[in-house]
């Protein structure tokens, strides 16, 4: 009975939701570890005979196969989507994960590097050397933009408009988008570009590619990886840094900065606004003066003060 049900789910994400084959196949494992539940326990079968409490027991199920509450929340995700096809295709009745609580995450955030931190890792770059020209435009560009390492080691020439202030970025689900790119990260592509990349041969394939390695190949993000764990050993922070880091410390410095959400998710390319709050958040002291400074039952002359004597 659940085959029929799996395959016109299946069928569902391809053709309704446009998923790809990797999402689809990880939305019907959700729907097998489900399944292989109700296999060893006394439940309805069907999915329209399903109650909350039962999806209760699924998840107390799924907890004790040792499963960590990301994965569990995974799996409910997936269960949900199921719900929603099920109730549309008149399968179910109602749909009994509206009340179901999903499993409490710990939000794990990468360290942010201050901008003295960040000064003094590119300050360690070797600009005696061909490589380290590269090297400083990528980490300026990282910083400047916000970019994934990955966007970041495809940047196409054809992709950079910086006489306008933009570079066009190809993100994840091989989406587009325009990023503005500051007039530091600008000044050292452009010295790359005329200085270094002309005398590197490309290889076929990889003539658009803006960074290439000494074989004139497009870098790899371990290389990105392993370039900046140096930089950082160097500098002396002993923080957890990786290129992930710069995009974090991008973001938080611009919502500290008093930046739109909405304007740092476009320029992240996040679909949705809580993936960008993941990657902002702000520390409390910040929060505090944020509220006595411009929120009318919180202003004091004395907060205010404190803060003008800070800045």
């Amino acid at each position: 009975m659940w085959e029929s049900y799996k395959k016109g789910f299946k069928a569902w994400l391809q053709l309704e939701k446009s998923l790809s084959p990797h999402s689809v196949e990880a939305y019907l494992r959700d729907i097998d570890k489900l399944t292989q539940f109700l296999e060893e326990t006394p439940s309805a079968k069907s999915p329209g005979d399903i109650e909350l409490g039962q999806l209760q027991q699924f998840l107390r199920w799924i907890h004790e196969l040792g499963m960590t509450p990301t994965s569990q929340a995974r799996i409910l995700s997936g269960i949900r989507s199921f719900y929603k096809y099920c109730t549309l295709e008149q399968i179910a009745a109602r749909d009994p994960t509206v009340l179901l609580e999903a499993p409490k995450l710990k939000r794990a955030l990468p360290d942010v590097l201050s901008i003295e931190e960040i000064e003094a890792i590119i300050a360690g770059i070797d600009l005696s050397k061909a490589e380290g020209g590269r090297n400083k435009a990528i980490l300026e560009t990282l910083y400047s933009c916000g970019l994934r390492v990955s966007e970041v080691v495809n940047l196409r020439i054809s992709g950079l408009f910086l006489d306008t202030g933009f570079i066009r970025v190809i993100g994840k689900g091989d989406k587009e988008r325009l990023v503005p790119i500051g007039s530091t990260a600008i000044k050292y592509i452009t010295i790359y570009q005329r200085e270094i990349r002309v005398h590197i041969p490309a290889k076929p394939g990889h003539e658009d590619i803006l960074f290439l390695n000494r074989r004139g190949a497009r870098l790899t993000r371990v290389m990105i990886f392993l370039l900046l764990q140096a930089l950082v050993k160097k500098a002396g922070i002993t923080k957890h840094i990786s290129p992930h880091s710069f995009r974090h410390s991008f973001a938080t410095h611009l919502v500290e900065g008093g930046a739109d959400l909405r304007a740092v998710q476009e320029m992240l390319g996040h679909e949705s606004i809580t993936t960008t709050e993941i990657y902002t958040h702000l520390d409390r002291e910040y929060l505090r003066e944020t509220l006595h400074r411009f929120h009318p039952a919180f202003k004091n002359k004395e907060g205010v003060n404190r803060r003008a004597n800070k800045l």
